[in-house]
């Protein structure tokens, strides 16, 4: 359920890109994400850093492509948010000493310094390259393949890039399996 969640802006996105144009479907993913931190607030939960950013963005991105008629800032919202969430990654490990792949996880998981590293520079890694793969996409593709990619193409690659944690965690936590 909580994957609906997240992609509900997305979803919305494809569904009015598909009925209507990208200017109604940029509207419906502003109020959507508008709708999805309301629904948090209302419920009281944590909203997590990365959602206001991702919030912040899309306002602003999907503001100036309705303002201006012009899809191009849509196009790059994708690229901003992987690209501003790969430097959050690289520049807290680089610049304050501090992981916070392990912030998020460690109350989850128990893995060995080795392992919280590597996990930190791939997440920061494969962020980099879906800003990159989304720039490509929109800069030389047409508007419906953009919007393909963006949907399926950037689910499909996270749920492949996740399995890939997985496997490479679970050898690290069944090492420290025996920890307390």
């Amino acid at each position: 359920m909580k994957f609906l969640f997240d992609f509900f802006p997305l979803i919305l996105f494809f569904v009015a890109y598909k009925l209507a144009d990208i200017y109604v479907a940029t509207g419906t993913a502003i109020a959507a994400s508008f709708i999805q931190v309301g629904w948090l607030l209302l419920r009281r939960r944590k909203i997590e850093p990365m959602l206001w950013a991702s919030l912040a963005i899309v306002v602003v991105f999907g503001g100036a492509t309705l303002m201006f008629k012009n899809d191009t800032f849509i196009k790059m919202k994708p690229t901003v948010l992987y690209w501003l969430f790969a430097a959050i990654l690289a520049g807290a490990a680089l610049g304050l000493r501090k992981n916070l792949m392990r912030s998020m996880l460690s109350a989850q998981i128990e893995l060995p310094e080795t392992a919280w590293a590597r996990l930190n520079w791939s997440w920061a890694g494969f962020f980099a390259f879906m800003g990159a793969a989304n720039l490509i996409v929109a800069l030389n593709f047409d508007r419906d393949a953009w919007v393909n990619f963006k949907v399926f193409g950037g689910i499909g690659l996270m749920l492949l890039f996740v399995i890939a944690q997985a496997l490479y965690l679970s050898r690290h936590i069944q090492e420290s399996g025996g920890k307390s």
